[in-house]
């Protein structure tokens, strides 16, 4: 099962930051509230989210994730489906439907004293906004209603992480599609492979063919084993 990074952005002027002093002595805790996914409808990235799926997926991700303190989230995004420790700048504590839409899912994230989180304190306490963008990955299917629109499938929810991002005036407005190709190996983890075996494929040497696709397809698949 071949799945994409999709990333999701959501308009900064619909978070707000919470700055909780406790005594002269310790620095204040600082938080970030606002959307942080969104089922049901076509987003700007022309991509719907099945609110069923997502709804099951929020609960896994709050059981398995945010419950149990490991709901980290990066200073921007990386290139891969992996939380870097290095660059986790905050935790996850709340995610919640929406009261007014179920649809919406509200988050609430205390931002780290790691150095990325630091630079997320100063943008705060500078005035600067930020926001939150989903990090999952899913397959695209092609909507049958709309030739120009696309269903996530299979979504799995990987981090929420921190980006700077215009205001565009409306809730849901941005995000990106890496290419970036993962492979879903039978205990639910998504591992990194398919994209190693597709580049090599792709610089097929002039001479010995046939071995070359055999020591990628080789590769492949004891990239896949060591994950099994």
């Amino acid at each position: 099962m071949h799945a994409r990074l999709l990333i999701e952005t959501y308009d900064t002027e619909d978070f707000e930051y919470i700055i909780e002093e406790k005594n002269n002595k310790s620095e204040p805790e600082v938080y970030i509230k606002g959307p942080y996914a969104m089922a049901g409808g076509v987003n700007k990235n022309k991509r719907s989210y099945c609110p069923e799926e997502m709804a099951n997926e929020v609960k896994r991700y709050t059981e398995q994730m945010i419950n149990t303190k490991r709901a980290l989230g990066e200073l921007n995004h990386p290139t891969s489906a992996d939380v870097d420790l290095e660059r986790a700048c905050h935790l996850v504590t709340e995610l919640n439907p929406s009261s007014s839409d179920p649809n919406i899912y509200i988050g609430k994230s205390k931002v780290l004293s790691t150095p990325s989180g630091l630079i997320v304190r100063s943008l705060i306490r500078d005035g600067c906004s930020v926001g939150m963008s989903t990090r999952s990955l899913g397959k695209l299917v092609q909507s049958e209603d709309s030739g120009d629109s696309s269903q996530v499938k299979d979504m799995r929810l990987v981090a929420i992480d921190c980006v700077a991002d215009p205001s565009f005036g409306e809730a849901f407005v941005n995000g990106i599609l890496e290419s970036k190709q993962y492979v879903l190996n039978n205990y639910g983890e998504y591992v990194e492979a398919y994209e190693n075996l597709e580049s090599g494929l792709n610089n097929l040497p002039k001479k010995d063919v046939e071995q070359y696709i055999k020591e990628n397809v080789l590769s492949f698949l004891d990239a896949i084993k060591q994950k099994i």
